[in-house]
């Protein structure tokens, strides 16, 4: 059977098809990530001390923390997901996603490495960063930078080696800007802004630390 994915010369042995629409996929996990945001910012309210730039840093801290581990996860530990005959929501959801991209149908090397880091160090971390902003730990703005580090380094390798692999892994134009490009965006620019953000927090600290010691 045929698949709906480019190259078209791609061989997916065994590949059964989406069962899910665009909306049926898309809707749950849009709906989840804005359930998690608006709890997150209920619960952040009731910690003292947090500006509002702090609660809205958590929000995303377990947004993405929770999109590595349980999304970004699934596709590292599901290697057959396109060829399942009764698949699960996540099977679905990569299925669809790889019209945006298809070296994820198709476990791609470089992808799944690239995925596997994310999901097992960034993703946990990434949560410890909701608790340490929460809890106002020395180590958050060091754990945030870091974090942010990884997920540009990460960014750069799937955008770099998408370019140097051909650069034809889309069905349409439409998904290589609403998949490729959209959805992955977020991870370049709000982790850019939060690592200048923190660096700027470290070297503050830094500084009053040497004038204290003066």
């Amino acid at each position: 059977m045929g698949h709906p994915y480019a190259p078209a010369g791609l061989q997916l042995p065994g590949f059964v098809p989406l069962q899910l629409s665009q909306g049926q996929v898309l809707a749950p996990f849009l709906g989840t990530s804005l359930v998690v945001v608006l709890a997150i910012w209920l619960i952040s309210g009731r910690c003292r001390g947090l500006s509002k730039t702090d609660r809205l840093l958590m929000c995303w801290w377990a947004f993405t923390g929770l999109t590595h581990i349980v999304i970004e996860g699934t596709f590292v530990f599901a290697p057959g997901f396109f060829r399942k005959e009764n698949p699960n929501y996540f099977d679905e959801l990569w299925k669809e996603y790889s019209k945006g991209d298809s070296r994820y149908v198709a476990r791609d090397t470089a992808t799944v490495t690239v995925e596997g880091i994310t999901a097992v160090l960034e993703g946990p971390a990434s949560l410890l960063a909701v608790y340490a902003i929460a809890s106002r730990k020395s180590y958050s703005h060091i754990l945030q930078f870091t974090v942010c580090l990884g997920q540009l380094y990460g960014c750069l390798v799937y955008f770099i080696t998408a370019y140097l692999d051909g650069f034809n892994f889309w069905v349409s134009p439409f998904y290589f800007w609403a998949y490729f490009i959209g959805a992955n965006s977020f991870w370049i620019w709000i982790p850019t802004l939060i690592a200048m953000r923190s660096w700027k927090k470290i070297c503050a600290a830094i500084r009053a630390e040497k004038v204290k010691t003066k």
